[in-house]
């Protein structure tokens, strides 16, 4: 699904991507975790050339990611983005939000987008929001209509950029019990976490990531119950 070769990223001189290589299979559920600062959101937001490495390449499918020719509209039509502040439309309902992707940029008509929203309002918990304004919603519950605008292109991957770290403590655990039933449903799922728990739950490899690099990969039970890495396990010491 994803191949990731010696992605390099600089903000000014600062490098915050050092020679990254991985690779992800086709409904692989990934958790990247590791210190703020570590390149985590960085290394997420090159995937759907958000951010442009210096060097490198990322493959995801047919899509050649660091090619200056790539079609990078298409390619977002496949890779849905959930951010950590929601980023829903402010003037748009609930379900206009949702809606709004596949009726002008996949074609489908009012009545199929109307549909498919409410589908996935009801999906989310949702239903009964529909005609809700976003701050006319809790934070948790934004973030819930957020994961279902991610779906309604039926992406190919979907990455999660620190999804929880904007919410109440309380808020947390409805959003991620929405992500865990997507890596249940067998999804390509990228997610920045800073929740051990949820990334021992539903991953199938954890990356863990430290200045710039990947320095530890594999299971959960690898990586919480045996780290390899002395960094990794100075960092599991301090969030377990």
């Amino acid at each position: 699904m994803i191949r990731v070769k010696n992605l390099n990223k600089f903000f000014g001189e600062k490098q915050v991507l050092k020679d990254v290589s991985c690779e992800i299979q086709d409904n692989e559920v990934i958790c990247v975790i590791g210190p703020s600062g570590s390149g985590k959101s960085t290394f997420l937001r090159c995937l759907n050339a958000l951010e442009k490495a210096q060097s490198g390449t990322v493959e995801l499918n047919k899509y050649q990611v660091t090619d200056p020719q790539t079609d990078l509209n298409s390619l977002r039509s496949h890779v849905g983005m959930v951010f950590q502040r929601f980023n829903l439309f402010p003037h748009m309902t609930a379900l206009q939000n949702i809606r709004l992707a596949p009726e002008k940029v996949a074609g489908k008509s009012a009545a199929e987008g109307e549909k498919q929203a409410r589908e996935l309002l009801k999906r989310v918990g949702l239903e009964e929001k529909a005609d809700a304004y976003p701050n006319e919603l809790s934070g948790g519950q934004q973030q819930r209509v957020a994961i279902a605008r991610a779906l309604a292109m039926n992406p190919q991957v979907i990455l999660f950029d620190e999804p929880t770290s904007a919410l109440d403590p309380e808020m947390v655990g409805e959003v991620l019990d929405v992500i865990k039933s997507l890596a249940h449903h067998g999804r390509t799922m990228i997610v920045v976490t800073h929740e051990m728990g949820f990334a021992r739950q539903v991953s199938d490899r954890i990356f863990f990531m430290d200045e710039g690099q990947i320095v530890e990969t594999g299971t959960p039970a690898e990586i919480f119950d045996h780290p390899k890495t002395e960094r990794a396990r100075t960092f599991l010491s301090k969030v377990l």
